[in-house]
């Protein structure tokens, strides 16, 4: 898998290289104290690193750390997971961005980049994101880019503190890659291209 590049981020495959970088940008507000995602800590970044590789070997995800392109430096990471290739579907998700990033254009260009592979390098006919019910930036994120709210999965997950987990699932699909890119690089303030 080739790095997806912006116009101010890439998206680079993940490494087992990536874990002190990616425990120094959850450290930018101490992400993994959130308590409707899973980011990865001091404590917890092996096993992290571990699972999203071994997803990756098996062909049901491609984890991603994300740079900035003016310094290089590490400020989250997304995933398609849930491959499906036979039913051309995925799903984006797992995504965190360092605190001083978030609400800033770099969730915004990911998910242009990811989108844009999804749809036009993988004939993708659909690409979902679940969130946690409880995570309203993240579900007022995903609506901000064109995704259409289909429900509530009741009980998806048992989270870290046991609570068990409802989660809002949204998506895009193919005849709507058209009008949602459009709206994308609207937000981005770049042209449509011709």
């Amino acid at each position: 898998m080739q790095p997806l590049e912006g116009r101010r981020i890439i998206l680079q495959p993940l490494q087992p290289g990536d874990a002190s970088a990616l425990v120094e940008a959850a450290r930018d507000g101490e992400l993994w104290n959130l308590p409707f995602t899973q980011v990865p800590s001091p404590d917890t970044i092996d096993h992290y690193l571990a699972a999203a590789l071994n997803n990756r070997d098996a062909g049901t995800a491609l984890p991603f750390v994300t740079r900035l392109k003016s310094t290089g430096e590490v400020i989250g990471y997304t995933c398609f997971g849930k491959i499906e290739r036979h039913n051309h579907t995925l799903e984006i998700g797992n995504t965190w961005i360092a605190r001083s990033w978030q609400r800033s254009f770099v969730n915004t260009e990911a998910k242009y980049l990811m989108l844009s592979h999804a749809f036009e390098d993988m004939a993708c006919i659909r690409v979902q994101f679940t969130t946690d019910e409880i995570n309203h930036p993240s579900r007022t994120a995903i609506l901000r880019l064109g995704a259409q709210q289909e429900g509530i999965v009741r009980h998806e997950r048992i989270m870290p503190d046991g609570r068990k987990r409802n989660a809002v699932r949204f998506s895009i699909i193919d005849d709507e890659w058209p009008r949602v890119r459009q709206h994308l690089l609207q937000l981005l303030g770049q042209p449509w291209p011709r």
